[in-house]
């Protein structure tokens, strides 16, 4: 009765308190010694409220306390055994946190009957020895709550973290993709588009700008349609960038080269949506722009083992590279930057975005990110 009572309580005080105190779930040493602390002195309470059904002594109380601070002190270590218990596989798991809760049951249990003999009973020792070894059955009940009190905040906590990476990714992605949308919707861009149209009109080639319209109309609506944090078929990414080449080809004619290589298999490949689109405005803006005679950008997709490289390439005049960045300052990094803040929320860890000398000229960008097909089978799964 007095482990239900404990039990309830602490679930209660869990519910009501610890959603309103994020600093102290997410300090994981205070929230521990804070709800350990906190679970033992319920515990003193609980039992010496249910002591005032019997006629007990009042230095009962002192038996409670120091039943309590041995309780304290003897789940401290178990604290430690489940840290190790959760990196084993789980019947290894199992096994030791099944032993481990035993023992100290069975010591707790050694304790309290010690406390119970030779301080209650002033002195007055049991005719068997095994007397000290009695009520472990509550002991072990006891010790089993505070098991699954510990590996329910445990859980707790991971719940939350996995909530608050979740939340970071999606507000990062939504960030970067505002910031995306900022940069490729730029004046520069749009100015130019539409005075080609607007040229093309005058020249009277209505068919050319009236199909340069539909390209850019069609453009605008995948990129504002598609949401950041889900990824698309690579297939379908390469029809928005034909979209947009066709349109920038309008106003470079021949002095914009383009190189496809896609693999087959990497079609139905998922990435993000418009990851390459802002690699290769910056080479048309800084490269080919820049450029007489014009220029060539490569673009490729092939697996490599488990993973997917996608590689963007120009024969511009290329540009510094310090610590594997260009430099934003000149304006030609801030796309860059806001792909690299996407793929590290999408990705975490698990992806690569190297820049690079292309030889004999121009910048080359790579990335790798893991293959998993648009089918909803993955060779490699990431978190997201």
């Amino acid at each position: 009765m007095v482990c239900f009572l404990y039990t309830g309580a602490m679930y209660k005080w869990m519910r009501i308190v610890v959603p309103k105190w994020e600093k102290l779930v997410d300090s994981r040493e205070r929230l521990f010694w804070t709800l350990h602390t906190a679970g033992w002195c319920g515990f003193a309470i609980v039992y010496w409220i249910g002591s005032f059904m019997h006629e007990m002594r009042s230095i009962w109380l002192f038996v409670i306390i120091l039943n309590a601070y041995a309780g304290w002190l003897l789940t401290i270590p178990l604290r430690y055994i489940y840290r190790k218990a959760l990196t084993l596989s789980p019947l290894k798991m199992l096994l030791l946190v099944a032993i481990s809760l035993y023992v100290i049951a069975l010591l707790w249990a050694m304790v309290k009957n010690v406390n119970h003999w030779e301080i209650y009973k002033k002195g007055f020792r049991p005719d068997e020895w095994y007397w000290y070894f009695r009520g472990t059955i509550n002991s072990l009940i006891m010790i089993g709550c505070w098991t699954g009190a510990y590996f329910g905040v445990k859980n707790y906590q991971m719940l939350l973290k996995e909530k608050q990476n979740v939340l970071k990714a999606s507000s990062m992605a939504h960030q970067a993709h505002i910031k995306m949308l900022r940069y490729q919707l730029n004046p520069h861009f749009l100015f130019n588009t539409l005075n080609a149209i607007s040229t093309l009109v005058l020249m009277k080639e209505n068919k050319t700008a009236e199909a340069m319209v539909s390209r850019l109309s069609d453009f605008l609506r995948y990129s504002l349609d598609k949401d950041p944090i889900q990824r698309i078929p690579l297939i379908q990414e390469i029809q928005a960038l034909e979209l947009y080449l066709e349109i920038e080809k309008v106003r470079f004619e021949d002095r914009l080269t383009v190189v496809w290589d896609i693999e087959e298999e990497t079609k139905d490949a998922l990435v993000p949506s418009l990851i390459l689109q802002p690699i290769i405005e910056n080479s048309i803006k800084f490269a080919i722009s820049k450029m007489q005679e014009g220029g060539q950008i490569s673009i490729s997709a092939k697996t490599f083992g488990r993973d997917l490289m996608l590689n963007v390439s120009d024969n511009g005049p290329g540009a510094d590279i310090k610590n594997g960045q260009l430099p934003i300052s000149k304006g030609s990094g801030v796309g860059l930057h806001n792909i690299q803040e996407r793929l590290a929320a999408l990705y975490v860890k698990n992806y690569s975005f190297v820049i690079s000398h292309n030889y004999p000229a121009g910048i080359k960008i790579n990335i790798r990110i893991p293959f998993e097909k648009g089918d909803g089978s993955s060779d490699n799964t990431t978190e997201n």
